[in-house]
């Protein structure tokens, strides 16, 4: 009889231990969710239109940091996102046209657009002078009355062969290279009531100043490596747009073309008189220029 209770005991005991054992693991379980959810619903934090004593206006809600749009709230459809007017390329600056503008328009110039329409904007760049196809002249009629939102919309979505630059440069930078093609233009037919009543120096006279051949900024014909890239070599153009519109002068399928390609920058705006600085990379020989302009 005995050891017939002794076996109950131990029995009993056992399976005691192993509800104890059960219990205290729930709790551990328990207390760790709960350790949990009281970190992440407790943590620190503002509600809105609630004050605090962490800032000093006693505020919780922070102004928006200086020049920042909420989502939704730009307007995406203006002028200065857009370029366009009541469905046409529209001819304005939206932003003032300072010297800061134009030095911005020069520097980002130079960096996205000179590798096809050359530092002078003749569309004779080195890009161009190695195949690929020709670039646009800004300083044919088309081009030069050609709205300023229609510069503007073609660095943002690109226009024929030239891809779309919106996704690298940001808005104002588009607006400042806008400004800066229409100095590039201003200074190949400025005259002396543009430059303020300075004299207005021909480029023969400058490339002389600065030690080069007078026929050194001269109209040159670009080499026959400036093909269209086309299997037939032709200039198959923009849909709406010809060789003739697009300034260039093709001879057969040779795609050599005669345009104006200074190399130089623009001077600064205290040396009007002189707007193109040669630069004497130029690959060209004197021998196949046509003279001064």
């Amino acid at each position: 009889m005995q050891a017939v209770q002794t076996t109950a005991t131990t029995e009993r005991a056992t399976a005691m231990k192993q509800r104890l054992l059960a219990v205290s693991l729930s709790a551990l379980s328990v207390l760790g969710l709960a350790g949990c959810r009281q970190d992440m619903h407790n943590q620190p934090k503002f509600y809105p239109q609630r004050g605090t004593e962490f800032f000093a206006d006693g505020r919780s809600a922070r102004p928006q940091v200086e020049n920042t749009v909420a989502r939704g709230q730009a307007d995406v459809n203006s002028y200065f996102m857009t370029g366009m007017q009541g469905g046409k390329e529209g001819d304005g600056m939206p932003l003032p046209v300072t010297m800061d503008l134009l030095s911005r328009g020069q520097e980002r110039y130079n960096i996205y657009c000179t590798a096809c329409h050359s530092r002078v904007g003749n569309g004779g760049g080195i890009v161009v002078q190695r195949g690929y196809r020709p670039a646009g002249n800004f300083h044919t009629d088309r081009l030069r009355s050609a709205p300023l939102g229609h510069f503007y919309n073609v660095i943002a979505n690109g226009y024929g062969a030239m891809p779309e630059y919106g996704t690298m440069l940001p808005v104002e930078d588009r607006w400042a290279i806008v400004a800066y093609i229409r100095a590039l233009q201003l200074s190949q037919n400025a005259t002396a009531a543009d430059a303020g009543g300075v004299p207005i120096r021909k480029l023969g006279d400058v490339a002389e100043a600065n030690g080069l051949p007078r026929n050194f900024a001269a109209e040159w014909a670009l080499p026959a490596t400036a093909v269209y890239g086309t299997p037939d070599n032709q200039d198959h153009g923009i849909p709406g747009q010809d060789a003739a519109t697009n300034g260039a002068n093709v001879s057969g399928k040779t795609g050599v073309q005669t345009q104006n390609t200074g190399h130089g920058a623009p001077g600064s705006a205290g040396n009007v008189s002189s707007p193109i600085t040669p630069n004497a990379g130029s690959s060209m020989s004197p021998a196949t220029l046509n003279g001064p302009r």
